[in-house]
C-alpha cells in the first residue's frame, strides 16, 4: 500500500486485505441471503489464512513481516488483528504489537517502514505516519492494553491543529505536522481508534453481522385531497 520500489513480493498487508474481501463478501452474501459460491469463498479464505500464517511470520522475532521472507517490518502487519485475522489477543499479534513500537517506534509515534530497509526511491527519512500511530492506538485496545492505548491517543489528538485537522506525518525531531494536509487517511484511523476506545467496537471479525436494526413502520398517508368544483 506504500511507495516501495523493487522486485514483486508477497505483501503481508496485501494478503491480508485479500482475505479480507473474502471474509466480508461470505459475510454480506450470508447475512442478506445473496446467492453466492460461499463453499468456494470459505475454501480461499481458509487457504489465504494459512499462507499468511505460514509466510509472513516470523517465529525467531515473533512479528508478521513486510512480506513473506522478509527481515523488514511494516506497520501494516498490524491489519492481522484489527481487521480480524487473528484474534486480538493472540500472542502473534501481541509479538507484533511489541516488534512494530521497538523497531519502527520514535519518540511513541510510529514510521510505516523503515527507510534505511525499505527502499521507496526518495533520499533521507520521513516523519512518522500519523494513520499508523493510530492503528496502534487501536491495536494496544484490542489486545487489552487500554492505558496504554489512552495514552498514545491523548498525545496524539495533541498533534492537531487548531481546526482539528491533522497531516499525513509528524515529524518528532522538528515538532510539527508534514508531508500532505489535510490528510483524510488519518482522520479515518483516528475514527476507528475512539470507537474502539469508546467501547462500540471491541472485535473486528465479521463472519456473522450484528442484525440490522428495525425502521419503525410509517404511518399511512393520507388520500389525496379532492379537487374543489368550482
Amino acid at each position: 500500500m506504500w511507495e516501495a520500489r523493487g522486485p514483486r513480493r508477497h505483501y503481508t498487508q496485501s494478503k491480508v486485505m485479500a482475505w479480507l474481501a473474502f471474509d466480508r463478501a461470505i459475510a454480506l452474501s450470508s447475512h442478506f441471503g445473496l446467492a453466492g459460491p460461499l463453499q468456494r469463498w470459505e475454501q480461499v479464505r481458509a487457504r489465504i489464512r494459512d499462507e499468511i500464517l505460514e509466510r509472513a511470520y516470523d517465529p525467531q522475532r515473533h512479528t508478521f513481516t513486510q512480506s513473506y521472507g522478509s527481515a523488514a517490518l511494516d506497520a501494516g502487519a498490524l491489519m492481522v488483528g484489527l481487521v480480524g485475522l487473528l484474534e486480538p489477543t493472540d500472542d502473534r499479534f501481541t509479538g507484533t504489537i511489541d516488534a512494530v513500537r521497538r523497531e519502527l517506534g520514535h519518540d511513541g509515534f510510529i514510521s510505516r517502514y523503515s527507510t534505511d530497509v525499505t527502499g521507496d526511491g526518495l533520499s533521507g527519512s520521513e516523519g512518522q505516519f500519523l494513520a499508523c500511530s493510530f492503528w496502534l492506538v487501536e491495536a494496544l485496545a484490542l489486545n487489552g492494553r487500554q492505558d496504554e492505548a489512552r495514552e498514545l491517543f491523548e498525545r496524539l489528538l495533541a498533534l492537531r491543529n487548531d481546526l482539528g485537522l491533522y497531516a499525513e506525518e509528524y515529524d518528532v525531531a522538528r515538532g510539527r505536522q508534514v508531508g500532505n494536509f489535510p490528510q483524510a487517511f488519518t482522520h479515518l484511523a483516528l475514527i476507528d481508534a475512539a470507537r474502539v476506545l469508546s467501547g462500540e467496537r471491541t472485535g473486528t471479525r465479521s463472519t456473522t453481522p450484528a442484525p440490522l436494526p428495525r425502521l419503525p413502520t410509517p404511518p399511512p398517508r393520507p388520500p389525496p385531497a379532492k379537487p374543489t368544483q368550482p
